[in-house]
């Protein structure tokens, strides 16, 4: 297997840890645990900024690969990377938006902001582990 194969892998492994985290900090503060619900919040966060850099590493190493035009499922996989990829530009700021929001104790800014946060953050994670099975499992490139 090659590195950017391998970091590929990675970065499917680090959205879904991201995606668990993100669950169970939702999950810790509808318990009322807000201690808890802040360290996964931000392991979320710095798990999605591993990614990032792993991500770009790949691409720095090997660009980006196109799905086999003759490959099943090709027009589920380009909307599911085109949503992936609109919604996933739009992850750091919010993400930013909502810690910077709660580290300043702006509670009902950061509820509101977190309404769209939460479930965007959560499907680009969903999606991310999606769009690496279907290109390298799926496609097999």
């Amino acid at each position: 297997m090659e590195l950017s194969d391998s970091l590929a892998a990675l970065n499917a492994i680090l959205n879904s840890l991201s995606g668990v985290a993100l669950l169970v900090g939702w999950s810790m503060i509808r318990s009322g645990r807000a201690d808890a619900h802040k360290r996964a919040m931000l392991t979320a966060f710095g798990i999605s900024a591993v990614f990032l850099v792993s991500y770009l590493a790949r691409v720095a190493l090997s660009g980006t690969h196109p799905y086999p035009p003759d490959a099943p499922a090709r027009t589920l996989y380009l909307v599911m990377l085109a949503s992936h990829v609109i919604l996933a530009a739009t992850v750091p700021f919010l993400a930013v938006g909502s810690i910077v929001m709660a580290l300043k104790e702006r509670w009902s800014a950061h509820r509101k902001l977190v309404k769209f946060t939460l479930p965007i953050w959560l499907y680009v994670s969903v999606t991310g582990v999606g769009v690496y099975l279907m290109l390298y499992q799926v496609a097999g490139v």
